[in-house]
């Protein structure tokens, strides 16, 4: 819709049935990198702000803010302005081990929680199943992991992925 609408501004939710508001954001600034982005979330957490903002969005604010001018935040990110809800602060860089991923691997890891198999993530992504194949592995050994259910369980833990 973003590329037959061409909108300024895409006002984003995180947490969507068929796709995350992440995979959506990278896959509508890779064709149209002009328009500005507003993720709504109900995550606080950095490591939530920190793919978002990796992720090219020009703005973060939570859902539940007492004092949300969501019309003020969509004429700001339109001029230029990056938004972040006053109630976060900009993220710092990321530490532990989960840092190593990139943000394709921790898109492949989103689906993976989400029961995906190897070919369905590789349709998804337009990827090879072999690559997605490679990019498990890769996730795995970075995070010292062996099991596709203890690799689950982590990224839940560790609120790398959204679980919605």
């Amino acid at each position: 819709m973003a590329c037959d609408l061409e909108p300024k501004v895409v006002l984003m939710d995180f947490a969507m049935p068929k796709m995350n508001g992440l995979l959506a954001t990278r896959q509508i600034l890779q064709v149209r990198p002009e328009i500005a982005i507003l993720m709504l979330s109900m995550h606080s957490e950095d490591s939530w702000v920190r793919q978002a903002i990796e992720a090219g969005v020009r703005g973060y604010l939570l859902k539940n803010a007492v004092n949300l001018d969501l019309g003020s935040a969509i004429d700001r990110v339109a001029s230029g302005e990056f938004v972040l809800d006053s109630q976060l602060s900009e993220p710092g860089p990321s530490s532990g081990r989960d840092c190593a991923l990139s943000p394709r691997e921790l898109e492949i890891l989103q689906l993976i929680v989400h029961g995906k198999s190897n070919k369905e993530i590789a349709v998804n992504l337009t990827l090879s199943e072999n690559t997605v194949g490679v990019h498990r592995a890769n996730i795995m050994r970075e995070l010292g992991i062996h099991k596709t259910a203890e690799l689950v369980v982590y990224a839940i833990r560790k609120r790398l992925v959204n679980i919605s």
